[in-house]
């Protein structure tokens, strides 16, 4: 099974738009308020260089954005 998390905030519209892409296409996730949990912050800049979300990971390959073609194809989702 394909482990996808989502590091993200409750203010970020993206990652809400991301969260409900996801929900549709029935892909489980693990969702992460980095907002809310400085450990989970200081692990997505070290995986990331950055501090922008959302930010998903997909068995280990990393998502920056809402990137709908990259997510597609990591997930062997059908657009």
């Amino acid at each position: 099974m394909t482990k996808v998390k989502i590091y993200s905030t409750s203010a970020c519209p993206y990652c809400t738009t991301l969260k409900e892409f996801l929900k549709e296409r029935g892909v489980e996730f693990e969702e992460i308020d980095v907002s809310q949990d400085e450990k989970a912050m200081k692990e997505m800049v070290e995986k990331t260089g950055q501090m922008g979300v959302p930010v998903m990971e997909i068995d280990g390959e990393i998502v920056i954005g809402f990137d709908r073609g990259k997510i597609i194809k990591l997930l062997k989702l059908e657009n």
